[in-house]
């Protein structure tokens, strides 16, 4: 078995490269960390280039031989540890990461779904994992980001995701505003979250129906609040006035659960 043991070694350099945005655009790749990921990803059948070990971890039965087993039928490689903790971004590694090519081959939004997700300008990496993986919970498999919306394929973002990105297809949208009139002409009304309203989210019905989600600062852009067909806020009894944006769309998509579960009753 060979081991990797210089830092300046391609495959290495190339790893590290995609730790930044403008290298996961151009090669259309971005990196996985953590056993569950990669079982994720093998599960789902994601389109995995490359798989790096750590020797030390194999050494030190960290990782499962099972595991082993399945990444050694891919284009897996050993690297010493000193140079794994190079293209880590966790603390507390757990010996093995893997670069997946992006699931963004089909950019058209899929009309026969009930309920599109619309972020508009999430910013918060931890915020766009965990409301990725809300929407798989609920069965969607698509979400259109607005292109000032943090990157989908940001290793925080790729975590928080717990594995979902490989099953919910991300849209980007170049032109929110356009996107939102898009989904307008397939006769789909548009919900968005605001604060100065008197509807709440229980007022309305979900089917087809885009909910849009605002920055966490300043909530829905002006230019799609202009568009929206119902404005919505989420009732609260304290003095708290908004909630983090992946808990607001939570709540949100399981009132769109509780009324579709309502209809089979």
């Amino acid at each position: 078995m060979q081991v990797i043991t210089s830092k300046d070694n391609e495959i290495v350099k190339n790893i590290r490269k995609l730790k930044d945005k403008k290298y996961r655009n151009l090669n259309n790749e971005y990196i996985i960390e953590g056993i569950k990921l990669i079982e994720e990803a093998i599960g789902e059948k994601a389109n995995i280039k490359t798989i790096v070990v750590c020797e030390d971890c194999v050494k030190s039965n960290e990782i499962d031989a099972k595991v082993l087993y399945e990444v050694a039928k891919y284009n897996c490689v050993y690297v010493a540890e000193k140079v794994f903790n190079l293209i880590t971004d966790v603390k507390t590694p757990q010996g093995i990461l893997a670069v997946v090519s992006k699931n963004n081959d089909n950019t058209k939004i899929d009309y026969s779904e009930d309920l599109i997700v619309v972020l508009d300008g999430v910013q918060d990496p931890g915020n766009l994992g965990t409301i990725l993986r809300t929407v798989d919970s609920i069965g969607l498999k698509q979400i259109v980001v607005s292109e000032d919306s943090a990157d989908m394929y940001n290793p925080k973002v790729v975590r928080s995701t717990m594995g979902a990105i490989f099953r919910v297809n991300v849209i980007e949208s170049k032109n929110i505003k356009e996107t939102i009139q898009e989904i307008k002409k397939h006769k789909f009304k548009v919900a968005t979250t605001y604060l100065k309203t008197d509807n709440t989210i229980y007022d309305i019905e979900y089917s087809k129906t885009a909910v849009v989600i605002g920055n966490e600062a300043n909530g829905v852009s002006n230019e799609v609040l202009d568009l929206a067909d119902e404005k919505i806020k989420i009732p609260m009894l304290g003095k708290t006035e908004s909630l983090n944006a992946s808990v607001a769309t939570g709540i949100v998509l399981y009132e769109y659960v509780r009324q579709k579960l309502n209809k089979k009753l």
